[in-house]
């Protein structure tokens, strides 16, 4: 089964990388998975579906390779720098695809609505992998802010020919930063100096 949902998925990925998501049917990544019809919709009942599946592929790539143990000398920052980049690595080969899904989501909100819960989950899971949690109102703002950090830096790494990634880390580590700094000013001004531990992190929207 497994590997069935591979062929699935990398003949979808390759179709919308070669004509775009809204030019691709269901019925066409069967045919060139060499798959019925009734097969694929068993596992993908719409495109949607295979897009979850894209994202779930490369956030299990990412979690395989997060340490079993957290080094207590990295910052939050630190360990969010690390995962994103290794998500960035694990999207290398999808490139196209990438963009593809990106400008779909831009030219039809109901796709960008429909893949809402498929990319918060893959936030919540690069948060969980670096050792910050993920769950309730706070985890939320979390997932948000990271979101909107990946967004931005999504678009240098589109561009990125870079070997090393070396421009994409850059505006990682810039935006990281930026988001590091309105964390501690947030803290600074909600905390009362009584209620701070000196071992308490900072309380950030995606920290």
């Amino acid at each position: 089964m497994s590997e069935v949902k591979d062929k699935a998925l990398d003949a979808f990925l390759g179709l919308i990388a070669e004509k775009g998501f809204a030019a691709v049917s269901l019925r066409e990544v069967a045919q060139a998975a060499g798959l019925g019809f009734a097969d694929l919709y068993r596992l993908h009942p719409d495109k949607m579906s295979l897009a979850a599946a894209f994202m779930a592929r490369i956030d299990a790539e990412v979690l395989a390779g997060t340490p079993s143990a957290t080094d207590p000398e990295e910052t939050v920052r630190d360990r969010l720098f690390d995962v994103m980049m290794r998500r960035y690595d694990a999207l290398k080969p999808y490139r196209a695809a990438l963009r593809a899904l990106r400008r779909a989501g831009t030219s039809d909100p109901m796709v960008a609505v429909a893949m809402g819960p498929a990319l918060r989950r893959s936030m919540s899971a690069m948060l969980e992998a670096a050792s910050v949690p993920s769950e309730g109102l706070p985890g939320a703002l979390r997932q948000n802010g990271l979101l909107a950090i990946h967004y931005a830096v999504s678009r240098v790494f589109d561009g990125d020919e870079t070997g090393d990634l070396s421009k994409t880390m850059a505006a990682l580590d810039g935006r990281l930063k930026t988001a590091e700094r309105w964390s501690q000013l947030f803290d600074k001004y909600t905390k009362s100096p009584r209620s701070r531990t000196p071992q308490e992190p900072p309380v950030s929207p995606v920290a």
